[in-house]
């Protein structure tokens, strides 16, 4: 007699050899928390999160070969094959550097001056795309931060075509910048 036969009206649908997926939750509830709430601390992992891994493996066990015959021993096995895997994720993991927050580059006389080169230098970059191109980006750079119904009405295009053009568009950008900037030799 397994876990399952345990539970409310198990009988009936194990006897068919389907148990529902709910029954199965509701009967392994407990046993997977306990399980997941002794594993989770030890790989240091959110047991929130271990638990939801279990039952996604349980609910796929189930669409595939159906209840485990030992429960018990499946539960365990898979609580602890989870939290190994969250381990070696962990261990490949590296947080982002903590980034400084910009300054105010009104504050910095420095910073203004390098700001507006840098925004001269992507103006001229983008007059020298093809027309179409340009005016769409110019368009899309004006200071008023207009809205893409009034970009495709200035431009008379659709509204829909305006994110793929611009793909196609930036995308001609980002390589006639590459060819133009080398790219910095990595530090260290």
């Amino acid at each position: 007699m397994t876990l399952l036969d345990h539970a409310p009206a198990a009988a009936a649908t194990a006897a068919s050899g389907t148990a529902a997926p709910a029954l199965v939750v509701r009967a392994l509830r407990p046993l997977v928390r306990a399980e997941v709430s002794a594993e989770a601390p030890a790989a240091a992992l959110d047991p929130a999160d271990l638990e939801q891994a279990v039952w996604l493996r349980l609910l796929e066990r189930l669409a595939t070969a159906g209840p485990p015959d030992d429960s018990a021993r499946w539960v365990r096995d898979s609580v602890r094959a989870e939290a190994r895997r969250g381990r070696r994720t962990a261990r490949h993991e590296h947080p982002y550097a903590r980034v400084e927050p910009r300054a105010d580059p009104a504050g910095c006389p420095e910073r203004a001056a390098l700001g507006a080169a840098e925004r001269r230098a992507l103006r001229a970059a983008v007059a020298r795309l093809p027309r179409r191109c340009s005016r769409l980006l110019e368009a899309m750079l004006a200071p008023g931060d207009p809205t893409y119904r009034e970009i495709a009405g200035e431009l008379g295009m659709s509204q829909g075509s305006l994110g793929p053009t611009r793909s196609r568009c930036l995308g001609c950008l980002r390589r006639m910048l590459a060819a133009e900037v080398v790219a910095p030799e990595p530090r260290g």
